[in-house]
């Protein structure tokens, strides 16, 4: 079906049905599935217009390209969501709150980033076009429906776009095992970027470098480090409680 993008799992193709049913042309649920989860579904669907085919769950497979389906797909219409950060500040009536990932390349822990960004009230996810995963099926789906709700912008030149940003009067604030500072004690307020690494490498040099301040989440147990996608909530919900 040109013109229409794959929904893969109960998570996005509820929350799609919600947010906009009109948009959803048709879902495919596996035709063994005749569980509680599977039931709610098809009466959603149902209830809301939107025909619900049951196929096998090779075709599911198919129609996901691999990615874990649950045993429900769905075709949609894209949403139109902006595609440059310059459109998403003019429409802003607050100071922004930006979550910038460099070179974050495993689907699941961009879901999960989008995610809690969308949990935070964050305005939008920033990354590299090259040495990302990208917005993947398999990214959209473990973002269960941040994805249509949180832009994405992509970015030819990240370091670029920090500068851009920080001519903006938005502070950039990095993370960093190493860093003096700890979050608790950055200023947080007002319009803010916070700025993390990717998974085992960190930030690049040239990324800490644009960086306004680099600070540590404070860690009292026995591990070293947190999964980037933990560390956004952790650091996106600081900044959010700081805002009253």
């Amino acid at each position: 079906m040109s013109g229409t993008r794959t929904l893969a799992g109960f998570h996005a193709v509820t929350a799609r049905l919600r947010q906009k049913p009109d948009t959803v042309s048709e879902i495919y649920i596996d035709s063994t599935r005749v569980d509680a989860r599977a039931k709610d579904l098809k009466r959603l669907a149902e209830k809301l217009g939107v025909r619900v085919i049951p196929v096998d769950s090779k075709r599911l497979d198919g129609m996901s390209g691999g990615a874990r389906h649950q045993g429900v797909v769905a075709q949609a219409e894209p949403i139109d969501m902006p595609q440059f950060i310059e459109d998403v500040l003019e429409a802003l009536d607050e100071p922004p709150l930006l979550l910038i990932l460099d070179g974050v390349q495993d689907p699941h822990n961009l879901g999960a980033c989008l995610r809690v960004a969308d949990g935070a009230g964050a305005h939008a996810v920033i990354a590299p076009k090259d040495r990302s995963v990208g917005l993947t099926l398999a990214a959209m789906k473990v973002a269960s429906g941040a994805a249509e709700s949180v832009p994405y912008i992509a970015v030819t030149n990240l370091a670029r776009t920090m500068r851009d940003l920080k001519d903006r009067g938005i502070w950039l604030i990095g993370t960093a095992d190493t860093a003096p500072q700890t979050l608790y004690q950055a200023k947080l307020e007002g319009a803010v970027g916070l700025v993390m690494g990717a998974e085992g490498e960190g930030l690049r040099r040239l990324t800490q470098d644009t960086c306004d301040l680099l600070v540590s989440i404070p860690m009292h147990g026995s591990v070293e480090s947190l999964n980037v996608s933990v560390a956004s909530g952790i650091c996106l919900y600081e900044a959010r409680r700081r805002r009253g």
